[in-house]
């Protein structure tokens, strides 16, 4: 029979909200709203004193979870772990391969936030994607593993405190000079499930772009990100007449997107005094040389 439980707050975990902090104790297992009928009937106590769903917990703290039963239908991934490309006590960098989803949704139960589930499924405090990449796209996600942490990480990230760099391989030959300044103003438009980000209107979106190899049929791109729009990559480029290789979204030629996976990937990193890479795992024709990472890193620091 399921039993009331008296849990401690760690020091991971405190900071951060009672719901927020049931959340994420119950890792999915009660839905939001009974998490939140729990605490407005006083089945749920901190301390033997009844809290609101706002309030915040701190180190120590005894928090009283009434008996429930965990969900029967819920899926935890076992589809694969996750490459940890840097980790300290804070905060951890794992590798997401293309194709994998970086959070779960509709329909969606393998991603990189379910394999961090997995993974640390007996940690205090999981820890949580500070940011995202689209699924085609490969490379860095930092995660961290307290509130504290997540709370600073969220910080930088709206304060453009974490550089980025990204490379990729877009079709045709790239012209433009040597750390060329990409602007152009963009939004999402069309039909619900047909929506494209493009040019013209909207937010502002800028990034400095360095030419790493140039051929005729595709170059090499080290590309530095001075916002983060969606998609604002693939369609800066795209807009300019040289879609990412493999995109099948923005591409010119859907059918000839599609002959190979998409070659976008976050290769470096650069938040508060922590500096962090991950050579893509591209193969073949594909592959980056040292000197090309060397110089690519070197734009975080322009």
């Amino acid at each position: 029979m399921p039993e009331t439980q008296f849990v401690i707050v760690t020091r991971a975990e405190s900071g951060q909200k009672l719901l927020q902090f049931l959340e994420r104790r119950l890792t999915g297992d009660v839905p939001r709203s009974a998490i939140q009928k729990w605490i407005r009937t006083g089945q749920v106590r901190v301390d033997k004193g009844r809290k609101k769903p706002f309030d915040r917990i701190e180190a120590g703290q005894t928090v009283r979870i009434p008996p429930y039963t965990p969900g029967e239908g819920k899926q935890v991934s076992e589809a694969g772990g996750l490459k940890v490309a840097y980790e300290d006590a804070d905060l951890l960098a794992v590798a997401k391969p293309a194709g994998l989803a970086a959070h779960g949704g509709d329909g969606v139960t393998d991603s990189v936030t379910a394999r961090l589930r997995a993974l640390y499924r007996d940690a205090a405090f999981m820890p949580t994607l500070a940011h995202r990449l689209d699924r085609d796209t490969s490379g860095l996600l930092l995660a961290a593993k307290s509130y504290e942490a997540l709370r600073e990480l969220n910080d930088l990230f709206a304060s453009n405190g974490v550089a980025k760099v990204y490379l990729a391989w877009v079709e045709g030959r790239w012209d433009e000079p040597d750390g060329a300044l990409l602007e152009d103003v963009m939004k999402k438009r069309g039909a619900p499930g047909h929506e494209k980000v493009r040019t013209g209107s909207g937010k502002t979106a800028l990034a400095r772009v360095s030419a790493l190899t140039v051929g005729r049929e595709r170059s090499l791109l080290a590309v530095r990100l001075l916002t983060g729009r969606t998609h604002q990559i693939r369609v800066q480029l795209a807009s300019r007449g040289h879609p990412v290789a493999g995109d099948r979204k923005y591409g010119e030629d859907g059918q000839r997107a599609s002959r190979t996976n998409m070659r976008l990937h976050c290769y470096a990193l650069r938040a508060g005094e922590r500096t962090i890479s991950l050579k893509p795992a591209w193969t073949g024709g594909w592959e980056v040389d040292r000197e090309a990472l060397r110089e690519a890193l070197g734009l975080l620091f322009d």
